[in-house]
This record gives C-alpha cells, sequence and structure tokens, in this order.
C-alpha cells in the first residue's frame, strides 16, 4: 500500500471518528418540564368614612364639637402604620389677625365617644400642623389603632373633640373669619414576611 493510500485512509479513518464522537454528544436521554409562576402584588387601600369630619358655623369661644369617623383597611395587606399630614387656611373676614386661629382651636383625639374623658392626644391645629407625620403616628395613632396597626378587611372607629379655646381674653379678632381644615391620612404597610 502506497504512502498516499495510507495518508488517504488515516484522513477517513479520522473523519469517521470525529463525526461519531460529535454524533454521540446528542445521544442521551432528556426531559424537561415547564413551570408557571406568578407574583401578585398587594394592595393598600385606606378610606375614611366620612370624608368630611367636620363642618361648623357660628362658632364661638369655649364651644365644642365632638366628632367621629371611621379609618377602614380595604385594601389586601395590613396597614402598620397610618400617617396624619395637617394643613389648614384661614381667611381673615376683617384683616385684623394678630394671631393665628388655628392656635386657638383645639383637637383632642379620644379612644371612643362613650369615655370623652379618655384622652389620647390633645393639642391646636397650629401645633398638629406643625408636627411631622411620624409623630402624629406615635402620638395618636399608635395608642388608638395598637401596636399590629389596621388588618385588612377592618376598620376603627376614631373620636376627635374639636374646640374654640376661651383663653379669656378678648378674642374679637377672629369674629367672621373661617378655617379650612385639611386632614391627609397616608397608610402605610406591615414589614414584608419570608415565606
Amino acid at each position: 500500500m502506497g504512502i498516499k493510500k495510507q495518508l488517504g485512509m488515516g484522513v477517513m479513518t479520522a473523519a469517521l471518528g470525529l463525526s461519531l464522537i460529535g454524533g454521540g454528544t446528542y445521544a442521551y436521554f432528556s426531559d424537561n418540564e415547564t413551570t408557571n409562576n406568578t407574583f401578585a402584588a398587594g394592595t393598600l387601600d385606606l378610606a375614611v368614612e366620612p370624608t368630611q369630619v367636620i363642618e361648623v358655623d357660628n362658632i364661638q369661644p369655649g364651644e365644642s364639637m365632638t366628632r367621629d369617623f371611621e379609618l377602614q383597611n380595604n385594601g389586601s395587606l395590613d396597614i402598620n402604620k397610618v400617617l396624619l399630614e395637617t394643613d389648614y387656611s384661614v381667611i381673615d373676614d376683617q384683616g385684623d389677625n394678630t394671631d393665628d386661629f388655628g392656635n386657638h382651636i383645639e383637637v383632642t383625639f379620644l379612644y371612643n365617644a362613650d369615655q370623652l374623658n379618655e384622652v389620647v392626644y390633645e393639642t391646636t391645629l397650629a401645633e398638629l400642623k406643625n408636627m411631622t407625620p411620624e409623630a402624629v403616628n406615635e402620638e395618636v395613632f399608635m395608642p388608638m389603632l395598637g401596636e399590629d396597626g389596621l388588618e385588612s378587611g377592618t376598620g376603627d372607629d376614631l373620636v376627635v373633640e374639636f374646640a374654640f379655646a376661651d383663653n379669656g381674653e378678648e378674642q374679637n379678632q377672629f369674629q367672621g373669619d373661617s378655617l379650612n381644615l385639611e386632614w391627609t391620612f397616608n397608610a402605610q404597610q406591615t414589614n414584608g414576611e419570608d415565606n
């Protein structure tokens, strides 16, 4: 056998060996499965009922009125914290105010309407406006709602007393004035859990 034939046979043997090795890598058993997975985010849905807590005409120094409202958790997640932001504007009827009307409106958060002497926290609208929402949560909502907050699908009645404080001095500057109060409630979820 000549050298050409030997080289030709060697090349063909090598090609056959490579094709068997390459073809052999696909000759194993296999199987696969596909899983379908879902991540659905929960919801926070804080509602306040009624949406207008108080509307009073012709209030005078020394008068007070009690109002109750309900915080409702209509979402699928528990609410850990309720933060309250207070804002108000005063319409000075005569333009003669030397003091903020909000300093003379006292706000008292009470445990319930049946026992009005159980005070949770007492302040003025002006002080409440300057408090951080976190401070309001610690002073007002944690004592009222408890450390667990507001569970999904539940509600809690809250009672607030508003009073036009009689400071024993002339308060004529507030005659005809009005104060428009805006409360913004902000719900925050509880910490997540490892499942």
